[in-house]
C-alpha cells in the first residue's frame, strides 16, 4: 500500500501538465496562524532548509510540496546525470542525494536548497507583488530524497487578524477564503498547527478545521514549540487530548529556534535534540511524538485516505473524460476539404431547421414550446381564442344600426328593411377580423426566426467554430423569411377582402339561421294575437297580426293598422310642435336656417324600429360567425403554404445558392480566434484524464487497491 502515494504524485503530475485542478486529489493541507511554526514543521519533514524566512507574512502563495522517497541507486544515477549536465556545478554539500524541481521551471533541477528558497521568493513576488499581498495561484515543488517519506503537503499563508504595512485591508478575509478553498476538499487531510505556548482553546487553526471538517475525521493536530512553554507547565493534558480531543490525534514537536536557524543548525541535529527533549520531558509520550513519528503518521493517514478516495476518483475521472471527449467532438477536426465541409454544414443546418418544424429534431426542448409545436399553438390557441373573443356586434350600437337603416332608404320612407344596411354593417364587423389574422402571421414569422437560434445553439454546434458562416446562414434565412412575410400578409389580407367582396346570403348556414329567425318571429306574432282584447274581431286581429309579421320581414305598412299608427305618430308630433313651436317667421330679407330645428339625440324606439334593429343584429351575428369560421380555417392554411412550407422547401437551395461559392470558402470557414486554443486545451485535458485512468487501472492490476 506504500505505493499508493507515488500514484497520487503521478496523478498530480498529470494534471499539473494541463494546469487544471478539476480533480481534487488527496493531500495534506497545513493550517496555522503566523509564526505558529508551520514552515519549521515542513522543513523538519523534508530535512532541509528550503522555505523563506522572515517576520510577518512570508508564505503568500500556496506551496504544493510533493515529497518523493527514492533509494540510493536512484540517487547515484541522478547524481551522475546532473554532473554531466551541469559540468561540475553540482552542489557537493548534499552529495547529489537530494534535489528539487519546480513545475514553472519545467525540467530544471535544483540541487542547492538555497536556490530553491530564492526561487520560491522570486516566484512569489512575480505573482503576488512585493506589497505583502496573497495569491491563490500555487507554486508546485517536488523534492526527491532518500530521507523523506512519500507525502503531498500544501503550505498556506498563516492566519492573521490585522493588516500590516501596505497589506490590503481585507487580508484576513483573503487568507481565510484561500484556506477554505483547500481544506473544503473532502479528499484532503487537515494538519492544524498550534503553538504550545498559546491557549489550545483559542486555536484559530482548530477553529477553521472544525468549520470545514465538523466530524473531525480528517483533522490531525500538531503542537509546536514544546520547549518554549512557561516554567512549571507542560503540555501533557494537551497531548493526551484532555483539553480538546482530536480524532486523528495530537502530536507534539520541537522546532529550531531563530537562533538555531541563524547559526545554521542542521535539521538532522534538531531532530536529534528533539528526541532527547521528549525523552527527558515526556518520557511516557516520547514514542508517540516528534517529527519522525509525525512523518510516519502522516504517511500512514495519507495512504489510508488515498485508498478510501480512489473509487470516487476513478468515477470522477471517467465522467470528466467522457465530457471532454464530447467537448472535443463538438469542436471538430481541422478542416481539410473546405468545399465538402461547407456543403455538409449547410445541409445539416437546413435539415435540422426542417426537423425542428416537423417535431423530429434530435434535441427536443423540455422547458418551452418550440418550432412546429409553437406554430400549432399559435394557430389553435392564440389565434383561435383571439377570434373567438371578437364580439360579432362589438362597437355596434342599436342607434348605429337604426342610422344605417335610415341612411340606406334615402329621402323616402322605407316599406322594407333595406338589404344595403345589412351588407354595410356586416362588412364593418368582418373587417375587424383582419388585424388578428395579420398578427397571427407576425407571430409565426417570429417563431420561424427563433428556430434559427435554436438550431445554432443546440443542433449544429459545429457552426460555433465558424462565426462568419454562422452569421451568413442567419442572414440568408432571415432574408428569406423577410421576403415571404409581405407575400403571406397579402394573402391573408385577400382572404378577408374575399369575404368582404361578396356577402353570400344564400350560404346554407346563413339560410338556416334566417329560417330559424322567421320561426321565432311567427311565434312572437301568435303570442301577440293571444294577448289581444276579445272586443277586437279575430279577422281584423289576424289581418293586423299578419301585417305586423310582414312588417318584420317585408316591411309593408300599407294597411289600416299602419295608417292608424301613422296617425298616432302624427298626433304625437303635433302635440310636440305645440309644446316646442318653431321659431317665428323671419323678416323679409333674412334666410331661413333649417338646421336651427332641434333634432333629438336619443329617444325611445318605436316597436317597428326595435324589430328592424333586432332583425339586422341577428343577421349580422349569424353571418359574422360564418365568416369567422372561414377565416379561422383559411388563415393557418395560407400561412403554412406561403410562409412555413415555402421556407422549408426552399431553405437548402437558398443557402447553397447564396453561400456555396468558391470565393467565399476561405472567409466563411475561418475559425474563431480561440477555437483552436480551446481544441488544444480540450485535447490535452482528455489526454491527461486518459493517462490518469491508466494509472488507476495499474493500481487495480497490482492489487494495491
Amino acid at each position: 500500500m506504500e505505493a499508493l502515494i507515488p500514484v497520487i504524485n503521478k496523478l498530480q503530475d498529470v494534471f499539473n501538465t494541463v494546469g487544471a485542478d478539476i480533480i481534487q486529489l488527496p493531500q495534506i493541507v497545513v493550517v496555522g496562524t503566523q509564526s505558529s511554526g508551520k514552515s519549521s514543521v515542513l522543513e523538519s519533514l523534508v530535512g532541509k532548509d528550503l522555505l523563506p524566512r522572515g517576520t510577518g507574512i512570508v508564505t503568500r502563495r500556496p506551496l504544493i510540496l510533493q515529497l518523493v522517497h527514492i533509494d540510493s541507486e536512484d540517487c547515484r544515477k541522478t547524481s551522475e546525470e546532473n554532473e554531466s549536465k551541469t559540468k561540475g556545478r553540482l552542489s557537493r554539500g548534499i552529495n547529489g542525494e537530494e534535489w528539487g524541481k519546480f513545475l514553472h521551471t519545467k525540467n530544471k533541477t535544483y540541487t542547492d536548497f538555497e536556490e530553491i528558497r530564492q526561487e520560491i521568493d522570486a516566484e512569489t513576488e512575480r505573482i503576488s507583488g512585493n506589497n505583502k499581498g496573497v495569491s491563490d495561484e500555487p507554486i508546485h515543488l517536488k523534492i526527491f530524497s532518500p530521507h523523506v517519506v512519500n507525502l503531498t503537503l500544501v503550505d498556506l499563508p498563516g492566519l492573521t487578524k490585522v493588516p500590516v504595512g501596505d497589506q490590503p485591508k481585507d487580508i484576513e478575509l483573503q487568507i481565510k477564503e484561500l484556506i477554505y478553498k483547500y481544506i473544503s476538499n473532502p479528499n484532503s487531510i487537515i494538519l492544524a498547527v498550534t503553538a504550545a505556548n498559546t491557549d489550545m482553546a483559542t486555536s484559530e487553526a482548530l477553529k477553521v478545521a472544525r468549520e470545514a471538517d465538523p466530524d473531525g475525521r480528517r483533522t490531525l493536530a500538531v503542537v509546536t514549540k514544546l520547549d518554549l512553554m512557561d516554567a512549571g507547565t507542560d503540555a501533557m493534558d494537551v497531548l493526551m487530548g484532555r483539553v480538546i480531543p482530536v480524532k486523528l490525534g495530537i502530536i507534539g514537536v520541537v522546532n529550531r529556534s531563530q537562533l538555531d536557524i541563524n547559526q545554521k543548525k542542521m535539521v538532522t541535529d534538531a531532530i536529534r535534540d528533539e528526541y532527547g527533549f521528549l525523552q527527558k520531558k515526556y518520557p511516557s509520550l516520547a514514542n508517540r511524538n516528534g517529527t519522525k513519528y509525525l512523518a510516519r503518521t502522516l504517511n500512514r493517514l495519507l495512504m489510508h485516505h488515498i485508498r478510501d478516495c480512489l473509487p470516487e476518483l476513478k468515477t470522477r475521472i471517467n465522467v470528466l473524460a467522457a465530457q471532454y471527449q464530447s467537448l472535443l467532438n463538438s469542436y471538430g477536426e481541422p478542416v481539410d476539404d473546405k468545399s465538402s465541409t461547407l456543403l455538409q454544414l449547410i445541409t445539416k443546418f437546413a435539415a435540422e431547421y426542417c426537423h425542428t418544424i416537423e417535431g423530429t429534431a434530435k434535441y427536443i426542448e423540455t422547458t418551452e414550446l418550440c418550432g412546429g409545436a409553437r406554430i400549432c399553438y399559435i394557430f389553435h390557441e392564440t389565434f383561435g381564442r383571439t377570434l373567438e373573443s371578437v364580439d360579432p356586434l362589438g362597437g355596434l350600437t342599436t342607434i348605429d344600426v337604426l342610422t344605417a337603416i335610415r341612411n340606406a332608404t334615402g329621402p323616402r320612407p322605407a316599406l322594407f328593411v333595406p338589404e344595403v344596411s345589412f351588407e354595410l354593417l356586416v362588412k364593418r364587423q368582418v373587417k375587424r377580423l383582419e388585424e388578428p389574422s395579420l398578427r397571427c402571421v407576425e407571430l409565426v414569422h417570429e417563431e420561424m426566426q427563433r428556430i434559427i437560434q435554436h438550431c445554432s445553439n443546440y443542433s449544429t454546434q459545429e457552426l460555433l467554430r465558424f462565426p462568419k458562416l454562422h452569421d451568413a446562414i442567419v442572414e440568408v434565412v432571415t432574408s428569406l423569411l423577410r421576403k415571404r412575410l409581405p407575400v403571406t400578409n397579402e394573402m391573408v389580407h385577400n382572404l378577408v377582402a374575399i369575404e368582404l367582396a361578396y356577402i353570400n346570403t344564400k350560404h346554407p348556414d346563413f339560410a338556416d339561421a334566417c329560417g330559424l329567425m322567421n320561426n321565432n318571429i311567427e311565434e312572437q306574432r301568435r303570442n301577440r294575437m293571444r294577448d289581444l282584447p276579445s272586443a277586437v274581431p279575430r279577422d281584423k286581429a289576424a289581418a293586423g297580426g299578419s301585417q305586423s309579421g310582414s312588417e318584420q320581414t317585408d316591411g309593408a305598412t300599407g294597411t289600416w293598422r299602419g295608417m292608424l299608427k301613422k296617425g298616432e305618430d302624427g298626433a304625437a308630433a303635433d302635440r310636440a310642435m305645440l309644446q316646442h313651436p318653431l321659431p317665428a317667421s323671419p323678416q323679409r330679407g333674412h334666410a331661413v336656417n333649417l338646421l336651427d330645428v332641434p333634432v333629438p339625440v336619443s329617444r325611445r324606439l318605436s316597436a317597428r324600429e326595435q324589430r328592424d334593429c333586432e332583425v339586422i343584429e341577428r343577421l349580422i351575428k349569424s353571418y359574422f360567425l360564418i365568416v369567422r369560421k372561414n377565416i379561422q380555417d383559411s388563415v393557418p392554411k395560407a400561412v403554412m403554404h406561403f410562409l412555413v412550407n415555402h421556407v422549408k422547401d426552399c431553405l437548402q437551395s437558398e443557402l447553397v445558392g447564396q453561400l456555396y461559392k468558391a470565393g467565399l470558402l476561405d472567409d466563411l470557414l475561418t475559425e474563431s480566434e480561440d477555437m483552436a486554443q480551446r481544441r488544444t486545451e480540450a485535447a490535452d485535458m482528455l489526454k491527461a484524464l486518459q493517462k490518469a485512468s491508466q494509472v488507476i487501472a495499474e493500481i487495480r492490476e497490482t492489487h494495491l487497491w
